[in-house]
């Protein structure tokens, strides 16, 4: 009779050993697939959770992007058309290329906001954002931006990814992998979402792709704790967490010591590492109670209006102050849509929004942050000249608002243009790749040179082709 090929009374013997010796080895055959299956580490990411060194000397650290999901109406934001008033009510001379049911009749539709010029730029602003307009002279307004389609889901996606399909990284994701984190006890993408819920199309906005999971966005709650299950249901002793961290990190360190050469390994202990740190500083610099009165004023955090908007702006400033590298905004839904009446749905969202925003970028400027930090308020697509529903606006892919504050952007600068009526961008167009490799070259990433391998095609965030360097030279300081 054949001896046994495993002791059984062995406890000690490890799982990779097991699978070697029983079942002739088919175990281990199969381990060892599914293993080279999985992506193996790039060279950035054995120290992904530290600062990696960009292209050249950048001139930003960090962005902070504020999602307007639904699509702002930028003739009655931003971009004044008299004509729109002039000719209300009749059949516009261009057909748009898509109508949604009440707008089939093609009907311009003037806009029921008044409109002024802020500042020493002469930006003009309607009176449905009076705080925005007050930081005229530190905006970069691009009005001549351009989406790829008319759908929220794939124009979200391009907002967020440069590309109309779901499945590839965010901008974030990119700008993680491309510099890691400057601050070692916290992600360097997170976002921050309403607490009322995920805006449309979710967390796809925030995914990583195919980049490694460590560069998809956080997020990072902005009520009660910061992160789920953040503290044990019960109190346990003072110290006794810490114990716990070390102990773990010193098995894990062994375990690695005994497969020195699997780097997926090390990056899910990296991964557990960084989990852990959250734990301890998260809470720190998400806690608004060390904030001055004065400031809590100026983002309109006490006012039940503004208070939860309000409280993520703040707390954006806050991740950025403590070094992370990318922040995202999100509202709720989509509620910037405004199909059935466009006087009442800005007229409910502009004030959420409007103080807020002006208050961070005074607060970043005062504290000698806007200069190296990048801030984008962007909805994903315009609104039509004409009517839907007799006072709405149905979406527009071909001409929208963008606008940009620090980070070298230039300030009290309005950049392109629309036709009469703003139905198409007619100067010195901006595609979504465009502003997003001007952004990554603000800090310090060349968007031909930040590549990733996936399938054997050196991906990037734009594809060169479709980028003008132009956009870079027209939207940027000298």
């Amino acid at each position: 009779m054949a001896s046994p090929l495993i002791n059984l009374d062995q406890t000690s013997l490890p799982r990779r050993q097991w699978l070697q010796t029983a079942g002739m080895g088919f175990g281990a055959c199969a381990l060892r697939w599914m293993l080279h299956g999985e992506k193996p580490a790039t060279a950035l990411e054995p120290s992904a959770f530290g600062p990696q060194p960009p292209h050249f000397s950048p001139k930003a650290k960090s962005v902070i992007m504020l999602v307007q999901n639904g699509g702002p109406s930028q003739m009655d934001l931003f971009d004044p058309k008299p004509a729109l008033s002039k000719l209300d009510g009749a059949v516009h001379a261009e057909k748009v290329e898509m109508f949604q049911p009440g707008s089939e009749n093609n009907l311009l539709l003037a806009s029921p906001w008044k409109f002024d010029k802020y500042g020493e730029s002469g930006m003009d602003f309607s009176n449905a954002l009076p705080y925005t307009a007050e930081v005229a002279d530190d905006l970069c307004m691009i009005r001549s931006m351009q989406s790829e389609h008319n759908n929220h889901t794939e124009a979200l996606v391009m907002i967020t990814s440069a590309k109309i399909f779901p499945g590839r990284p965010t901008l974030g994701s990119w700008v993680s992998y491309g510099l890691g984190s400057e601050n070692q006890n916290l992600p360097a993408y997170v976002v921050l979402r309403d607490p009322k819920g995920y805006p449309s199309t979710g967390s796809t906005l925030w995914q990583n792709g195919w980049l490694p999971a460590m560069h998809r966005g956080t997020e990072l709650r902005t009520t009660g704790p910061p992160l789920l299950n953040l503290r044990p249901a019960q109190s346990l002793p003072s110290g006794s967490r810490q114990t716990d961290r070390d102990f773990l990190a010193q098995l894990n360190r062994r375990h690695l010591s005994t497969y020195p050469d699997e780097p997926l390994l090390e990056a899910r202990i990296q991964n557990y590492e960084l989990a852990a740190r959250i734990q301890l500083e998260a809470e720190d610099v998400l806690d608004l109670t060390t904030e001055t009165q004065d400031t809590l004023d100026l983002y309109g955090v006490d006012s039940q209006d503004t208070s939860t908007y309000a409280a993520r702006m703040l707390m954006a400033r806050r991740l950025v102050e403590a070094g992370v590298r990318f922040v995202q905004v999100f509202l709720n839904g989509a509620p910037w849509d405004s199909h059935a009446n466009v006087n009442d749905e800005i007229r409910k969202i502009a004030p959420v929004t409007d103080q807020s925003t002006a208050a961070l970028i005074k607060d970043l400027k005062q504290r000698g942050l806007l200069d190296e930090t990048i801030v984008m308020w962007t909805g994903e697509f315009g609104r039509l000249p004409v009517s839907q529903n007799g006072k709405g606006r149905d979406h527009n892919r071909n001409a929208f608002t963008a606008l940009m504050s620090g980070g070298g952007f230039k300030a009290g600068h309005i950049h392109g243009a629309t036709n009469e009526v703003g139905y198409r961008a007619i100067e010195d167009p901006v595609s979504v790749p465009d502003l997003f490799a001007t952004v990554l070259h603000q800090l310090g990433l060349d968007h031909d040179q930040l590549t990733y391998n996936h399938h054997g095609r050196e991906e990037t965030l734009t594809d060169s082709p479709v980028t003008d360097a132009a956009v870079q030279h027209a939207l940027l300081e000298a």
